[in-house]
């Protein structure tokens, strides 16, 4: 994919928030990026509405990568859904190749913070 200017990323990213299927759809078959960094040093999958399964269901047909940290958290996009509680879409995330085992920034994994947080069904997810 070409490399796409800071703007066009941008207007990718704030589509993919929005969770609008059918323009994220338009702009990703005439060749978006679906790993573009946007002016925040984030990619669409990082900054994607979190509930929408089929949002990320999209992204990853065009392989965005489901295993990019985020720059300021050292989060992957699993943890985001993960501590959200969006489990049918850390599960679409899971089936592409999501590290659900992996530290994040503060030294803990997901697993942690299931065993005594707010989303304890996730603890059974991932156990």
């Amino acid at each position: 994919a070409q490399r796409m200017s800071s703007t066009a990323a941008d207007e990718l990213a704030f589509f993919f928030a929005r969770g609008d299927l059918q323009r994220l759809k338009e702009l990703l078959d005439c060749a978006a990026d679906p790993n573009a960094v946007n002016s925040y040093g984030r990619t669409p999958i990082q900054v994607m509405m979190l509930g929408s399964p089929r949002v990320a269901e999209l992204l990853l047909f065009f392989f965005s990568d489901p295993n990019r940290p985020d720059p300021r958290t050292g989060c992957l996009p699993a943890h985001d859904f993960f501590f959200s509680g969006f489990l049918e879409t850390l599960a679409v995330l899971h089936r592409a190749g999501a590290r659900l085992f992996f530290f994040y920034g503060s030294g803990r994994l997901p697993l942690d913070v299931a065993a005594g947080g707010p989303h304890g069904f996730f603890f059974w997810f991932l156990s």
